[in-house]
């Protein structure tokens, strides 16, 4: 009987791409290599290999088609419809973006609940591991597409005393997985690293507790060691730790 051997050969190449894709993405994360070189290896070929899965899929359900049988085993039509959904979901982002307007994030990589006063790192430093970004707040500038891209980035205004929040600033942290690289109980301060779940790109975040007159006020910093954007990660990141933070108590 004869079979369709392309339906076989399109869902080799979705297993491959999509496993592909997976390694460009988590390759970092696997110490494979730095999270620049994945970012960009996906920039450029996951969309192309996307492309090639759809049309080896498509190529494979006509050669089904084409093939004089009732059985749909032969025609090898399963295997086909699974590489090229497989193929869609690889491209879906793409589709994503050109049904629904992306959201536009601001260039800036650095935000603080306090663009005033930002906290200020004192353990890490602009020889930080990988770091292409400084430490040192972009002044006037930066504060202004901050409060116009998210306003809704304020302290964190606790009844608890300076001292509890403290700790309790250090509890969400390790539950949000944050890596803790140095804690001041006596001045109420911590830095700490933190990794994205794709690409693995590190970024770096400073939180101060400072005693108010009416319990404590909880300030925040999240900075990317590498690129120009952020795509909203640091203001998600102070943003998530805020709603943990008030959930908790």
């Amino acid at each position: 009987m004869q079979k369709n051997v392309v339906s076989h050969i399109a869902l080799v190449v979705a297993l491959v791409a999509v496993i592909a894709a997976g390694v460009m993405i988590f390759g970092s994360s696997m110490g494979l290599w730095d999270p620049i070189t994945g970012f960009i290896a996906s920039r450029k070929y996951h969309n192309v290999l996307g492309y090639i899965v759809v049309a080896v899929a498509l190529v494979s359900l006509v050669s089904g088609i084409m093939i004089k049988t009732d059985n749909p085993k032969a025609r090898g039509t399963a295997k086909s419809v699974v590489a090229l959904l497989l193929g869609i979901a690889m491209l879906s982002p793409m589709l994503k973006g050109l049904i629904i307007e992306p959201v536009r994030y601001p260039p800036i990589h650095d935000i603080t609940t306090d663009t005033q006063a930002p906290p200020q790192f004192e353990f890490l430093t602009d020889s930080r591991i990988g770091a292409k970004n400084t430490l040192v707040y972009g002044g006037a500038d930066i504060a202004a597409q901050q409060l116009q891209a998210y306003p809704n980035i304020q302290p964190i205004l606790s009844d608890l005393p300076a001292e509890a929040a403290f700790a309790k600033a250090l509890d969400v942290a390790k539950a949000m997985g944050w890596v803790i690289v140095d804690q001041q109980p006596q001045t109420l301060r911590f830095e700490a690293t933190a990794r994205t779940p794709f690409f693995n790109f590190a970024d770096d975040i400073v939180v101060v507790v400072a005693s108010a007159e009416q319990g404590c006020r909880i300030d925040l910093r999240s900075v990317s060691r590498i690129g120009r954007g952020d795509a909203g990660v640091n203001a998600k990141r102070i943003q998530a730790f805020s709603q943990r933070f008030t959930e908790s108590l």
